[in-house]
């Protein structure tokens, strides 16, 4: 008997795939704790439908990340940081104090989790860029300058 799987199922396959199972174990176990459905004409359509659609919002999905990654590409975000004697400074800017530096001077929500500081953070003063994921295909950067608070 053809399924269409509903949910992935551990050594059968993932959601969406269409499997060949005995009769048996279709009856006593997929179609009763709803992991899948017969292969009919009809569900074959659905889920031929279901997947047109996500692969449009996933694609909608793409095209926003990179308009947002070549929105951000050419900006700059200031944030102070304290500084003692000779220039140094004291701790080093968090992903969550540039997220809020850039709302509030780009009007831009970016996401803290996304954000990836290079090795050992923004301890020095100066201009740095800071890479931020907004998809798996797409990355933009985002200059940061840390100035004397």
């Amino acid at each position: 008997m053809k399924i269409i799987l509903l949910e992935d199922v551990k050594s059968l396959g993932k959601k969406g795939d269409i499997v060949n199972v005995s009769d048996g174990y279709a009856r006593n176990m997929i179609l009763p704790k709803k992991l899948g459905v017969e292969a009919t004409g009809k569900n074959l359509n659905d889920l031929k439908l279901k997947n047109q659609h996500a692969e449009k919002v996933a694609q909608e999905n793409l095209d926003a990340a990179k308009e947002l990654a070549a929105a951000i590409s050419d900006k700059e975000v200031t944030v102070s940081l304290k500084t003692g004697e000779g220039g140094k400074t004291f701790g080093s800017v968090s992903t969550k104090e540039i997220a809020a530096a850039a709302k509030e001077q780009l009007q831009m929500e970016l996401d803290k989790k996304k954000m990836q500081l290079p090795e050992g953070g923004l301890k020095s003063l100066g201009v740095h860029e800071v890479t931020i994921k907004f998809h798996p295909k797409v990355t933009g950067t985002l200059k940061v300058k840390v100035t004397e608070e």
